[in-house]
């Protein structure tokens, strides 16, 4: 069958979504990303659409996959379930490699469900290696709180005055196990900007008139889940009990909202797996961070 490419441009995000949501159903019998995140990364800043992503349509019409790069560093590869076996993966991994060889990165990663045996195989045969662990945590919602006060500490829905000290704590504490500081306005637009960011069930901890704490959650339309895209602690305030007393709080509002569960991502350079575990929660699945080191000759 023949095939084209092209870069993405925001009408594909819609497409691109669904072609997501098709694998996700296949492996795991559910649907999962959220309905905007294809949207979100296509804005990102210092993503250059015409150079950094590319679509590939088969002779029918059909999306068949897509792929991006951002910064050289960062990429995607997703190719629809009954494409898989035309060598589209191999073709968009190598485009991978390509552009960040072009942007001179020295690396680039990528993420592959863990359910996804053939990405998985591909990248392994190409040398890339395992750098990181996500796993994606869910924890039943049943209205009930922690009796463990925090002393001095007060919740509250999200403020969108108090946007840019939120920025600044979650980075800071993202920064800890991520490569790269993100700017304010893609902070932004991977969370507070998008359509789905829920203020309602998103919790902000406060000391005194300090921002300690931050939970941002988006919405899952169509969903008896709640979702939490961001949970970060100050430094100097972790161990006092306000990531539990904020994801209690997020859980009640989801409640009241008639969702039955709330589910995030973390990640195995954070460390808080076992935290999140003492909070009630459990591991559903995981994926899997590949790297590859690239090389001119």
């Amino acid at each position: 069958m023949d095939f084209s490419s092209r870069p993405a441009t925001a009408a594909d995000a819609q497409a691109i979504y669904e072609l997501i949501a098709a694998a996700e159903q296949e492996w795991h019998g559910q649907v999962e990303v959220i309905p905007d995140q294809v949207a979100a990364d296509l804005v990102r800043p210092e993503l250059d659409p015409e150079r950094d992503t590319l679509v590939v349509h088969a002779g029918n019409g059909d999306l068949a996959a897509w792929a991006w790069v951002h910064l050289g560093k960062h990429a995607q590869v997703n190719v629809v379930p009954s494409y898989r076996a035309a060598g589209i993966g191999t073709m968009l991994i190598g485009w991978v490699e390509e552009r960040a060889r072009e942007v001179g990165s020295d690396w680039v990663a990528q993420i592959v469900d863990d359910a996804d045996k053939a990405g998985t195989g591909l990248l392994q045969s190409r040398g890339h290696d395992v750098l990181a662990t996500n796993w994606l945590l869910e924890r039943p919602i049943d209205g009930q709180r922690s009796l463990e006060p925090v002393a001095g500490l007060r919740l509250g829905s999200y403020d969108a005055t108090r946007t840019e000290e939120v920025y600044e704590l979650v980075e800071d504490a993202f920064s800890e196990f991520q490569p790269r500081r993100k700017s304010f306005a893609e902070f932004a637009g991977l969370t507070v900007e998008r359509s789905t960011f829920r203020p309602d069930a998103s919790t902000l901890a406060y000391i005194g008139d300090d921002v300690v704490g931050a939970v941002i959650s988006l919405d899952l339309p169509d969903s008896d889940e709640g979702y939490v895209e961001r949970l970060a602690v100050r430094a100097d305030h972790r161990n006092q009990g306000i990531a539990r007393a904020m994801l209690d709080e997020t859980c009640a509002v989801f409640h009241r909202l008639g969702r039955r569960s709330c589910i995030l991502w973390t990640h195995s350079g954070t460390g808080a797996l076992a935290m999140y575990e003492r909070l009630g929660m459990h591991v559903r699945r995981s994926t899997t961070v590949y790297r590859i080191h690239l090389w001119s000759g």
